[in-house]
């Protein structure tokens, strides 16, 4: 007989807001904490979540996303396991920096962000965080092959996600769709391991 296909159903959500994200400065690896907003957006989505049947939550180990997380987990009576790999894509030499500078420092490089390239050259590129995030997703989902996982992420880190669940280049769909906002929520299935978009 042949054996049934497990599908696991992930809830990906962005965590809420820091006072760098007010501020519009790149974030990357930098760890700075949810200012009171983000900890409201946090109280927020575990309102939301508060009637599903999650089987397990996992976050960035970054403090913005484990803060939104255990806010969840609090609230679910779950315990939140934090991954390295969920964590926002290293933004380089513009870490700490506002919009505003990158685009006085660094003008060819914001351009080709803006165009769906790769703006900073000390850091991630685009295609190494698809490939890292997609990987923590598959694993996430082999851990639990069924049933519903809250995964707290970060912007860059879920659009590369989704748009890969969606079939769609990473550079397209940035220039194409609006920025995640914080504590948004989308959801993916992982079909023995084939990625698609619910939402």
């Amino acid at each position: 007989m042949a054996s049934l296909a497990t599908v696991a159903d992930l809830i990906l959500a962005r965590h809420g807001e820091t006072d760098w994200n007010a501020e519009r400065r790149f974030q990357g690896h930098a760890d700075p904490p949810l200012n009171a907003k983000g900890l409201a957006q946090a109280e927020a989505l575990a309102e939301r979540l508060a009637g599903r049947d999650l089987r397990a939550i996992y976050s960035s180990d970054l403090r913005r996303a484990a803060q939104t997380a255990a806010v969840v987990g609090d609230r679910l009576g779950l315990a939140v396991v934090k991954l390295p790999a969920l964590r926002e894509i290293d933004v380089g030499e513009w870490s700490g920096l506002t919009v505003a500078e990158v685009i006085e420092r660094y003008p060819d490089g914001y351009a080709r962000h803006r165009a769906g390239g790769d703006g900073w050259t000390a850091g991630e590129t685009h295609a190494q965080l698809t490939e890292r995030i997609v990987r923590a997703a598959s694993e996430i989902a082999r851990e639990h092959p069924a049933g519903a996982i809250l995964v707290v992420a970060h912007g860059a880190a879920l659009r590369a996600l989704l748009a890969h669940a969606e079939g769609i280049d990473l550079s397209e769909f940035r220039r194409n769709s609006a920025p995640i906002e914080n504590g948004a929520v989308a959801t993916i299935a992982i079909e023995d391991g084939r990625v698609r978009r619910l939402d």
